[in-house]
């Protein structure tokens, strides 16, 4: 940062910076002492701050007003900086003069009321439909080839979360149903709908599991070494594929979710359907969140998803 607190010509803080700067270590003191904040916490606190003391220049803290608080955050807006971190920062600075106000009597708080510029909400990126089946398109038959194309499978067929993916294990494939339970956020528990295209990947991929499991191991995707594959393996792992087959976009485990999302909803305009499988509710037979029924759900999936069924 620029010291625009500095006197031209000098290596000297301006008077106002330099009580600035008194007021702001003894805060910082009393949030890791006092309040007992974690170093992190502090850190963010004094970054912030200081970006407040720098813009405030040779104004003492005391007698800025509101709308010179509104500039500096227009200012900051103006620089790249988003909405959240923009309320993150009005946040401490409203913390900062509140502290003032208690502890060296200070009787005005200039970031009262404000709010940050919203956000522009972005959604992930989506895949084509020809995009994702081509990246389902995988060569080689060796273990962690086939492994690959029934985790890039399983993610575009149901939606399902990295964390869910990774936390599967073999019984929750129910071939008969053409169905996997998943355990989500919540500890809540789904049943979702698993694509012809999928069913076929994972069992190619079962009988290559059972070479290479590790004693006990009960994790459905494993590691070359026969463990649990973790969440970054398989983030890492996608994102190796589409850049061997020459995708164009970074594709990652969370980009599939969307595409499932966004192909299922565009073919069918079930907006309900959609969000119960991917489990923003359940969509198990006992309905306790929705009154949709699996039959209706199955349908409207068979119907809809790209790689649902076999063409004839």
């Amino acid at each position: 940062m620029k010291d625009e607190g500095r006197p031209a010509g000098t290596g000297t803080l301006h008077p106002a910076s330099q009580a600035a700067q008194k007021y702001l270590r003894a805060y910082l003191d009393h949030l890791a002492n006092e309040r007992r904040l974690s170093a992190h916490t502090v850190a963010n606190y004094a970054r912030d701050i200081a970006a407040l003391i720098e813009l405030a220049a040779e104004t003492p803290l005391a007698r800025l007003q509101v709308h010179q608080i509104r500039r500096f955050v227009s200012q900051l807006h103006a620089r790249g900086l988003g909405g959240r971190t923009l309320a993150r920062m009005l946040s401490a600075w409203r913390g900062f003069f509140r502290y003032l106000a208690r502890d060296h009597g200070y009787d005005n708080n200039p970031c009262l009321g404000l709010r940050a510029p919203k956000s522009a909400k972005t959604l992930p990126h989506a895949l084509s439909p020809d995009e994702a089946g081509r990246l389902m398109d995988l060569g080689g038959d060796d273990a962690l080839a086939v492994r690959d194309k029934a985790i890039l499978e399983l993610f575009y067929s149901s939606g399902l979360r990295l964390s869910e993916l990774t936390g599967l294990a073999p019984a929750d494939i129910n071939y008969s149903d053409a169905t996997v339970r998943v355990t989500g956020k919540g500890n809540k528990t789904r049943i979702v709908p698993v694509g012809s295209h999928a069913l076929a990947a994972l069992k190619a991929w079962l009988d290559k599991r059972a070479l290479m499991v590790k004693k006990e191991e009960g994790a459905l995707f494993l590691s070359k070494n026969g463990g649990r594959l973790g969440p970054r393996a398989v983030e890492a792992r996608v994102k190796h594929w589409s850049a061997k087959l020459g995708m164009s976009s970074k594709v990652h485990p969370h980009m599939l979710r969307h595409s499932f999302a966004s192909h299922l909803l565009q073919s069918s305009g079930d907006l309900r359907a959609v969000q119960e499988m991917l489990g923003h509710a359940s969509i198990s037979t006992t309905q306790v969140y929705t009154q949709l029924d699996f039959q209706h759900l199955a349908k409207v999936y068979d119907a809809a998803h790209p790689r649902a069924k076999k063409k004839n």
